[in-house]
């Protein structure tokens, strides 16, 4: 069935237009719950190792593992899907992933009690989702008419976001319910249990082999020399450099996720108050993509990507000025909601300015730019706090964010001038 004809209605609700795609939205179910299921996972691998060691720095050893995979597979992993059909890549890296989130499972109902153990399934775990991530968001231009890219990942996004706020509210009543043991063998099942649907919904993907080479003749390749056929690419087209480098203005300098466990501390009194500043930005974000229904009629993305990082920074620096929890929560909530606004945008223009042939690799850059900018915000956060304290931290990242973006757009013209090219790009069966 193809929607691409049908008119949109202005809305300011969320386009669903997407999921009347019987491909897509088998995948956007399967994704759901996969990201549902993934974050009792995330939950109880900390907690778990926390209760082996009683070290924060063990907890601490889970981030570096899993980063460290991500940043070399990511890469990788986005080549491989230029390269072969990317159905069967995602249903094999997706069972990589999913035997150790058994492997977790069982090591927990055998009461293995193993730090190392948990650092090592952590790492391959990462390597499965830096596999499957380039290959699963460069399917959505092939089962997507290009018009429709923008509310696909609204949907998506929405849905990632609001599993980001339920998952782990869910598996928090899991381990409150039940002793750290069981808890932590409940939440893997959990996670393990809704990984099926994702198996299911990519099994009945249809084939979505590579395209035919370009003009040069030239074949992909799933080495080194493939990825630095699209780190060329890259570097040569402006608008996707200036679409990942704003990406990294706005988390490297107006992420305050690390800041909050103080602010919360000295300013509320701690308390459940640390829990609504982690919350807030992905309540948000699942707001802003509840109330999108604009976002597929933005003609002018990269004048609209550049407003909503200008926003965002805007919002991070007041927020960082309140005083009051409620009022902190809202102005955070507002910055998630420019960051919803942002994503999208990012992956839309990602996904329709790149040609098929270099989408996998571009995306592979793409989830390293997403894993890292975030991480090294945090550290970015945590060190400028030492020396200038929380408050200028948090205030100042802000307020440079906002101020770099529009510089950024100002020097380089080429992402506000940025309209996308309606094109058929929905190749598989809808």
């Amino acid at each position: 069935m193809s929607v691409a004809g049908v008119d949109k209605k202005k809305s300011w609700m969320i386009d669903t237009a997407p999921l009347r795609l019987v491909t897509f939205r088998r995948m956007w179910i399967g994704n759901g719950a996969s990201f549902f299921g993934f974050q009792f996972t995330s939950v109880a691998v900390p907690v778990q190792m926390f209760a082996v060691t009683h070290s924060p720095f063990w907890v601490g050893l889970l981030g570096v593992a899993g980063l460290v995979p991500l940043l070399i597979f990511g890469l990788w992993g986005g080549a491989v899907a230029d390269v072969v059909d990317r159905r069967r890549l995602l249903l094999s890296s997706s069972a990589l992933t999913w035997v150790v989130t058994l492997g977790l499972l069982a090591q927990a109902i055998a009461g293995v009690r193993s730090p190392h153990l948990l650092l090592v399934l952590t790492a391959v775990q990462s390597i499965g989702f830096a596999i499957s991530s380039p290959a699963r968001q460069s399917i959505i231009p092939r089962i997507v008419p290009a018009d429709l890219v923008p509310s696909a990942n609204t949907l998506n996004y929405t849905t990632t976001t609001a599993g980001g706020v339920l998952g782990p509210l869910a598996a928090g009543l899991i381990m409150g319910v039940w002793s750290t043991g069981t808890g932590v063998s409940v939440a893997y099942a959990v996670d393990a249990l809704l990984f099926t649907v994702t198996f299911w919904a990519t099994w009945r993907l249809p084939p979505i082999p590579p395209t035919e080479p370009d003009e040069s003749g030239e074949k992909p390749t799933a080495g080194l020399r493939g990825i630095a056929a699209g780190l060329r690419f890259l570097v040569t087209q402006p608008v996707l450099l200036l679409s990942f480098g704003i990406d990294l203005i706005a988390m490297v300098f107006a992420m305050p996720r690390a800041l909050f466990p103080a602010v919360a501390e000295d300013r509320f009194g701690g308390g459940s108050a640390v829990g609504w500043l982690f919350s807030a930005i992905a309540i948000g974000s699942v707001l802003g993509g509840l109330t999108s229904g604009w976002i597929g009629r933005v003609r002018r993305q990269g004048i609209a990507l550049v407003a909503a990082v200008v926003g965002w920074g805007v919002a991070i620096a007041l927020s960082g000025l309140a005083h009051q929890l409620w009022l902190m929560i809202v102005l955070l909530a507002v910055a998630g909601a420019a960051d919803l606004v942002s994503a999208v945008y990012r992956q839309t223009i990602m996904q329709t300015f790149a040609p098929d042939r270099l989408r996998g690799r571009l995306q592979g850059v793409f989830t390293v730019v997403v894993a890292g900018g975030p991480r090294l915000g945090d550290l970015r956060a945590g060190a400028t706090a030492e020396w200038t304290g929380v408050g200028p931290s948090w205030v100042g990242g802000g307020i440079l964010a906002a101020a770099l973006a529009v510089v950024l757009a100002v020097a380089f013209p080429a992402l506000t001038r940025y309209r996308p090219v309606p094109e058929p790009v929905a190749e598989a069966e809808r």
